[in-house]
């Protein structure tokens, strides 16, 4: 009997979901201050900013001349993009949704919040098809995302003609461009287990006004 209820608790514990603070910050051996120099001055530079660097950071600064290129490219695409930011973090959002990407949904829900989009909308997102909640221009990206993200770049033309007739196409290039950015943010987060950071531990590039 007592070896019944404790196959029970321990059962009980494995289906109760791990915590933030629980586990290792990923499979691989991530650390917050790395031997190799090179990855040791990439995290000091977020720290010199006045930030904590999140669990993703920790993990590609493993490979430091790759977080270094992935880093700008997040830069580029918060800062330097011409696609209104709403609809930046909206493509993210339902990237990282399709992708199973928990990560970067816990990353980016503060930002699409600051962005306007209520928690209604949010919720309504894995099912906008049927909701009133997103309007014309949102329907068309979140159509195309979906047919990008789920089959792979092979988008239908009446798909293709709605983003065109609301989206110029520097702004196509830009959504595509950052889908797939975030397509293979989330491969990472996934297939390296990287830990959801602590609450309010938030990537400086997500936070601040929209």
């Amino acid at each position: 009997m007592r070896r019944l209820l404790s196959a029970l608790a321990l059962g009980l514990l494995a289906s109760l979901p791990i915590k933030a603070a629980d586990g290792p910050t990923a499979r691989v051996p991530a650390q917050a201050h790395p031997a190799d120099p090179e990855a040791a001055a990439l995290l000091d530079a977020i720290r010199a900013k006045g930030n904590q660097p999140i669990n993703l950071q920790l993990v590609s600064a493993l490979s430091p001349k790759l977080a270094k290129a992935r880093g700008a490219l997040a830069a580029t695409i918060r800062y330097e993009s011409i696609v209104p930011r709403p609809l930046r973090e909206l493509t993210i959002m339902r990237t990282a949704q399709l992708m199973g990407g928990e990560y970067e949904l816990h990353q980016h829900t503060p930002a699409a919040k600051a962005c306007g989009y209520s928690q209604a909308q949010l919720d309504a997102l894995a099912r906008w098809q049927g909701s009133d909640l997103f309007n014309a221009k949102e329907r068309a990206l979140l159509a195309y995302i979906d047919q990008i993200v789920r089959i792979g770049s092979e988008v239908d033309d009446k798909t293709f003609a709605e983003l065109a007739r609301l989206f110029n196409a520097q702004e196509i290039v830009e959504v595509t461009m950052i889908a797939g950015s975030y397509v293979g943010t989330a491969m990472l987060t996934n297939a390296l287990r990287v830990r959801i950071d602590e609450p309010g531990v938030y990537a400086s590039i997500v936070t601040g006004p929209c």
